[in-house]
């Protein structure tokens, strides 16, 4: 029935609105009649009081007779809208202001009728047409009581003074729904309008625009949603960007090699490449296949610790005889260039909490970059050190360096930092990748310290071996 935000919220509030009426029109005319009611039945016994201690001075025959308090009647019934009467026991009207009834008598009259009550709604035993208020005051002297002093006010007096307090909170009440109901439309807007901003939005983002951004109008929830909206659409648009660019990466670093392998063996077929020659390149196919399994298992990796399927093996080991290992490793590589390892630990035995074959996995790629990026004849230095409840491990070489513009993204995936790498067959550009996500997998941080034509250091750390 109701297809918009605003319909449904100005049906709620009408709803509202008549329910409340109802319910303020239910009590405040009870609440409000009997309010009334006592109202004039305190003032009309005051009044009624007052008149009966004249009256007894009368009966006591300390005063003129009770023809000379009748202008007193006639003033009180006058004032307050009402009849007086003065009435014996027996039911016998003595006097009353309206100068009608006087010599009048009410069989019926019991003066025990009106109980401990202050006030009776009645006709009075059929006398008056319609219900009238009636309060009594006895009219005593010398423990006796001569008679009473009746005052009769018609309930259609209380009745329109209560509807004239009725009408007041009535139109009050109407003023205030009237008020609400304009805030409820200005709020209502203020939260429809970015509403519909947002359902554009995401319009825009299923048909592709992700560079779309919603106005922010407000600080509020709605302000932050929106907010969070845009912050999530360029995410999304960078990863598609992210998304593109690799697939072009890999393109290009699966052409490359694949291309050499395809021409090398196309000529040695075709007898372009003579027999005596073969061994040479066949040996160029072998590292460009080796090439291409070490992208692949990168890739694999990286997707693994992506898809949070590669969980960490933690263990406790010792980091000093792990560096040596994989320093090692590099020995028939840095022989050939003259390039030497230079290892300072600050104590015999470091152990660590880590996964081993992660960590050696670092340390390889690290000490891999640093041999290919340092000049021939110099020096790698590799430490760790202990500090705290850590173990800080540092690769530094003296090679070419990183320019400060490049630092920041050299962990980003397939990013080579200068153009001779560009050139290198086997760099991959995805090990500084792979060692960021290993070592945050950890929990653990990596920085890189870089001068440009001074050599670089990559410093990361590890958590101290925990008591098994």
């Amino acid at each position: 029935m109701f297809h918009s935000l605003r319909q449904k919220l100005i049906a709620a509030y009408l709803l509202f609105a008549f329910l409340g009426f109802a319910v303020i029109a239910l009590f405040s005319s009870a609440m409000m009649r009997k309010h009334t009611i006592s109202l004039y039945a305190g003032q009309l016994y005051s009044e009624a009081t007052s008149l009966a201690g004249r009256c007894s001075d009368a009966y006591q025959g300390t005063s003129p007779d009770l023809s000379e308090i009748t202008p007193r009647l006639e003033t009180a019934a006058s004032c307050h809208g009402a009849e007086v009467w003065i009435i014996d026991r027996n039911g016998l009207i003595s006097a009353d202001s309206g100068h009608t009834r006087a010599g009048t008598a009410i069989s019926a009259f019991n003066p025990a009728d009106r109980g401990n009550r202050l006030y009776t709604i009645s006709r009075f035993y059929g006398t008056f047409p319609g219900d009238v208020l009636t309060v009594a005051a006895p009219i005593t002297g010398n423990m006796n009581t001569y008679g009473y002093v009746l005052i009769h006010l018609p309930m259609s007096v209380i009745e329109d003074q209560s509807y004239g307090y009725l009408n007041t909170v009535y139109i009050t009440g109407l003023v205030l729904f009237g008020l609400s109901f304009l805030i409820m439309l200005v709020v209502s807007r203020a939260v429809i309008r970015p509403l519909r901003e947002i359902n554009y939005a995401a319009k825009q983002y299923a048909e592709g625009n992700l560079t779309y951004n919603i106005p922010i109008h407000s600080h509020d929830e709605i302000g932050y949603l929106a907010g969070t909206l845009n912050y999530m659409s360029g995410e999304i648009n960078d990863m598609e960007e992210y998304q593109k660019n690799f697939i072009a990466n890999i393109s290009h670093d699966f052409r490359s090699p694949l291309t050499s392998i395809k021409g090398y063996l196309e000529a040695i077929l075709d007898g372009t490449i003579p027999p005596e020659l073969y061994q040479k390149y066949l040996g160029i196919i072998i590292s460009e296949t080796k090439r291409l399994t070490k992208l692949t298992e990168s890739m694999l990796t990286l997707n693994s610790m992506d898809s949070g399927r590669n969980t960490l093996n933690r263990t406790n080991f010792d980091i000093n005889r792990t560096i040596k290992e994989t320093a090692a490793s590099f020995e028939g590589t840095c022989g050939a260039r003259g390039i030497t390892f230079d290892l300072t630990f600050s104590g015999e035995i470091q152990m660590v909490w880590a996964d081993y074959g992660k960590i050696q996995q670092v340390l390889y790629n690290l000490i891999d970059n640093a041999i290919k990026f340092s000049h021939d004849q110099s020096v790698i230095y590799i430490t760790a050190q202990e500090k705290g409840e850590k173990i800080f491990i540092s690769v530094k070489d003296t090679g070419i360096g990183i320019p400060r513009k490049s630092i920041p993204k050299i962990w980003e995936r397939f990013y080579k930092t200068d153009l001779s790498r560009g050139k290198d067959k086997k760099g991959t550009g995805l090990g500084l990748a792979i060692v960021k996500e290993i070592i945050q997998a950890h929990g653990e941080n990596i920085d890189c310290i870089s001068t440009e034509g001074v050599g670089s250091e990559f410093i990361f750390s590890l958590p101290k071996a925990k008591e098994l």
